[in-house]
């Protein structure tokens, strides 16, 4: 189908399998019976210099550099390639679209060459884990006992094993957040719980814990009891510090329903109660999407109506800026329509300068360019909807060759 391209046959470890070996040099004889030799232009540049031009490709396009020839693959297979392409390239995140409720499978969408690829997960067991991505590196956890964890590069393939998370087994809600440093590539995983207490729909058990990958432990540096609020299922990790979304249980008004709580992973000593560093949100939302974008906190929400704050009227984007909220953009209505099927929750993700955002309902993928201010459609998935009840979610990731978990 037009727009969609197989990527199993561009994965680096099956590069090797598909070198040919063919003859630089080619002899053609003209009228008069000469013999002319045409040189291979990458025969006559040397190794560096062949690397630094194959390191503007986009990523997709070097796993197909990789089949030209030997060369080329040992090439773009060196640590030194990879280093260089880190620093050299230019890379936009990509969007991976879950196309199956039951199954971890979909589409990868790259939005520099406007192309979908079939990509293959490892580790997720089906599209309803927790998923947070930061630095080319992503995170899943179970959806079930919440102690299932691993940390892989979509790309390359590479994945790693978490060991279980402290703390309830079974937790009400939980969040994930996953945070990378593009220097050490050490990373730190974050797991919010929240459960009732027994018999008081108002009080809620929460606890935070954080993994450290140079240490290779876990650590609970914080449980606190709720009243009136709870936790949920969105939070993030922007420069050191650890946001999540608290949702009220005590039936307040619909602009109080969500609130923001900060906790500064770096001095993890409590200062008061967890709800004293609440930041109320912008407006009443139906649902609120937290993201990274440059070690920013952006907040994507449906805007509830006044009459029925459970219906969405449009969907805004928001920075946070200490803490005032920021309003960046709002989705024009025509896009908004262009859904065809928007409920009060959908998808959202984004990390750099773009943001992403899809219906539930729908295989339809919105980009926003926090740059440029600009909206626009992706290149139509290579999927349709086949039954009414087919639901449609993904995340967004950088697509780095050189990182490993």
């Amino acid at each position: 189908m037009e727009g969609e391209t197989s990527w199993v046959s561009h994965c680096l470890d099956d590069i090797a399998r598909e070198v040919v070996e063919f003859d630089s040099f080619s002899q053609v004889s003209d009228e008069g019976n000469k013999e002319v030799m045409a040189v291979s232009l990458d025969l006559v540049l040397p190794d560096d210099l062949l690397e630094r031009i194959l390191a503007y490709l986009p990523i997709a396009s070097i796993f197909r550099a990789g089949c030209v020839c030997k060369r080329w693959y040992e090439i773009v297979s060196s640590r030194r390639f990879l280093w260089n392409f880190s620093h050299v390239s230019s890379q936009k995140p990509w969007y991976f679209m879950f196309t199956s409720s039951d199954e971890p499978i979909g589409y990868a969408y790259d939005p520099i060459l406007r192309k979908w690829y079939g990509i293959e997960l490892p580790c997720i067991e089906t599209s309803n884990w927790f998923i947070a991505s930061s630095c080319g590196l992503v995170c899943f956890m179970d959806n079930d006992s919440r102690s299932k964890l691993c940390v892989c590069n979509p790309i390359t393939k590479h994945c790693k094993i978490l060991q279980e998370p402290p703390g309830l087994k079974f937790s009400d809600y939980s969040a994930l957040a996953f945070s990378v440093n593009r220097v050490s590539h050490n990373y730190n995983v974050s797991v919010v719980k929240c459960k009732q207490v027994p018999g008081n729909f108002f009080q809620w058990d929460l606890s935070i814990h954080i993994y450290d990958s140079e240490k290779m432990m876990w650590v609970t540096p914080l449980s606190e009891v709720l009243t009136g609020w709870r936790g949920g299922d969105e939070s993030v990790i922007c420069d050191g510090v650890l946001y999540f979304l608290i949702y009220s249980t005590g039936g307040g008004m619909p602009e109080n329903r969500h609130g923001l709580i900060t906790y500064n992973l770096s001095n993890r000593s409590p200062h008061g109660l967890l709800i004293g560093s609440s930041i109320p949100v912008p407006c009443s939302l139906t649902c609120g999407r937290l993201m990274n974008l440059k070690e920013k906190l952006v907040m994507v929400g449906g805007i509830g109506r006044q009459d029925r704050p459970d219906i969405i009227k449009g969907i805004g984007i928001w920075v946070l800026n200490g803490k005032e909220w920021q309003e960046i953009g709002r989705m024009p209505h025509k896009f908004f329509q262009g859904f065809g099927e928007l409920d009060d929750v959908f998808a959202s993700s984004g990390t750099d300068d773009l943001v992403y955002i899809q219906s539930y309902g729908a295989p339809a993928l919105l980009v926003f360019d926090m740059n440029l201010k600009q909206w626009k459609w992706s290149q139509k998935c290579p999927v349709t909807k086949k039954f009414p009840l087919q639901l449609f979610t993904g995340f967004c990731f950088e697509p780095r060759l050189e990182i490993a978990p």
